[in-house]
């Protein structure tokens, strides 16, 4: 993975190819970098251990960095129907928009290349890790390390890619090769794969940092930007969870925007519409968990959704 330079990097960056002049300290004249200075180029701190720690979670393709544990295709079939297949349908297929996660072998040279596990990804142990890290996805991080390789395990038999009876766990996950991954190679371009040539560099004293005040806003031009831009106190509730299924009519749910699917949801009022987003619902018109499965959400989050939705829909 390839990570973007800070703007310190940067401008020592921009400083290489000059003339180092006469007694400006060179490029291995400088001290080694210590961990210990605080404030070693006048900004933040040293990152602590733990702090490390929490970001230091990547799972590398020959499977380094994979927890401890085990699941099984059978314990998996169970979990993928519960958590899964709700986007993803029973058999990977995919539901709406929602990605398909079996087939499309032999597809990738065709105008419409369906990009699938068994199709297209490089490594197991990417599937792994994105389903640990990100799925399900209205509860990110739910899952067990126990479930998260059931459920790896499902998804690759859905592919043929291993048996029925297979365990998955930290030791051979990795060892299952997926048919693409040959085709993955390193980026070919110049640009991506320079050396640092670490020669006539300048001193510290030659590169200068510049700034300037930015002009003050009358208070009068930034409260009218403010009530310009001002949204309805439920937009960012529907956009960041209930989107995910009144934008394309996941389990029957109704589509903002078309009045006509929302008539029937008023028959009772605008109360009784509220009361089954909070409490969840179960009928001939669709299916809704309590809050949309987003039972951290408060209340009033999940009430001032419904009314957005409910004026975009009008």
């Amino acid at each position: 993975m390839f990570r973007s330079l800070s703007p310190v990097l940067l401008l020592w960056l921009a400083g290489c190819g000059g003339v180092q002049s006469e007694g400006q300290p060179g490029p291995h004249d400088a001290p080694a970098y210590r961990s210990d200075r605080v404030g070693h180029y006048a900004v933040g701190s040293a990152a602590t251990p733990e702090q490390i720690a929490a970001w230091d979670i990547d799972i590398r393709p020959d499977g380094v960095g994979l927890p401890v544990g085990s699941g099984s295709v059978e314990d998996g079939e169970f979990l993928y129907e519960e958590q899964c297949a709700e986007c993803h349908g029973s058999f990977g297929e995919g539901v709406g928009r929602y990605p398909v996660l079996a087939g499309g072998e032999g597809t990738l040279t065709e105008d419409r290349p369906e990009r699938t596990v068994g199709s297209y990804w490089p490594y197991t142990s990417t599937l792994f890790d994105y389903i640990y890290r990100a799925m399900p996805f209205t509860q990110p991080e739910s899952l067990s390390v126990d479930e998260t390789y059931a459920i790896t395990a499902y998804v690759l038999y859905l592919n043929d890619l291993i048996d029925d009876d297979a365990v998955l766990d930290q030791t051979n996950t990795a060892t299952i090769r997926l048919p693409n991954e040959g085709n993955f190679v390193p980026d070919p371009r110049p640009d991506v794969a320079n050396e640092r040539c670490m020669q006539n560099c300048r001193g510290g004293a030659a590169i200068e940092f510049h700034s300037e005040v930015a002009p003050l806003i009358p208070a009068v031009a930034v409260a009218a930007e403010a009530a310009a831009a001002a949204v309805h106190p439920g937009e960012e509730t529907y956009e960041q969870y209930c989107s995910i299924c009144h934008k394309v009519g996941v389990g029957g749910a109704p589509i903002v925007g078309e009045s006509a699917t929302w008539t029937s949801r008023l028959q009772h009022g605008v109360d009784s519409l509220v009361t089954n987003a909070l409490n969840g619902m179960s009928s001939g018109e669709g299916v809704m968990p309590p809050k949309g499965g987003f039972t951290h959400l408060s209340d009033e989050d999940v009430e001032q959704a419904v009314l957005f939705m409910l004026e975009k829909s009008s």
